[in-house]
């Protein structure tokens, strides 16, 4: 097993790449590209924002310039750019994955890292001050999730949670980008 060893430069390139995903996230339910996504607008949960202020904190940094997103965060937005336009479900499947394991298990990573290579900085990635915060935002988004889904079909249940491993794959990819 590779031994992980972050360094600023992977978390700054992880960070680059993560902001580009979650922007296509967040202009896909605020496109009105299907009625669905209309209760996934302002949830609180969105990241972009602090991402960018990550971005910026490392370049400040005398040294630090940010990548341009080319890899697995970039491919993983226009992935999700096409999938948003043909099925709701299966994008719905993906947007829950990654909120939901990024306030979960992205937080335990976020604060390891941290120790590890910014002398435990915490990043705005891993703050959520809107709407209530985390666990407001978590309960009123399980909740849409759950009304959203009670109008599909079984065909349609079933492509959202046959999506769950191209979730968790393309998510990993993300990852590897710090170790």
């Amino acid at each position: 097993m590779q031994k992980w060893e972050p360094t600023k430069e992977k978390y700054l390139k992880f960070l680059v790449e993560s902001k580009a995903m979650y922007e296509a996230m967040e202009e896909i339910v605020a496109s009105g590209a299907s009625p669905q996504y209309a209760a996934f607008v302002n949830t609180g949960l969105e990241r972009t924002e602090g991402l960018a202020r990550d971005i910026a904190w490392f370049e400040a940094t005398p040294a630090m310039v940010a990548p341009v997103a080319d890899g697995p965060g970039a491919e993983y937005a226009d992935f999700l750019r096409d999938i948003s336009k043909t099925s709701p479900p299966e994008f719905i499947c993906h947007f829950y994955n990654v909120y939901f394991a990024h306030s979960a298990g992205g937080r335990m990573i976020g604060r390891k890292v941290s120790e590890m290579i910014l002398d435990g900085k915490e990043l705005e990635f891993y703050e959520w001050r809107e709407r209530g915060g985390l666990e407001a935002s978590l309960t009123r988004v399980r909740s849409a999730l759950n009304d959203v889904a009670e109008g599909w079909s079984r065909e349609e249940k079933d492509r959202c949670l046959e999506e769950t491993g191209k979730s968790f794959e393309l998510s990993g990819q993300l990852l590897r980008l710090i170790a």
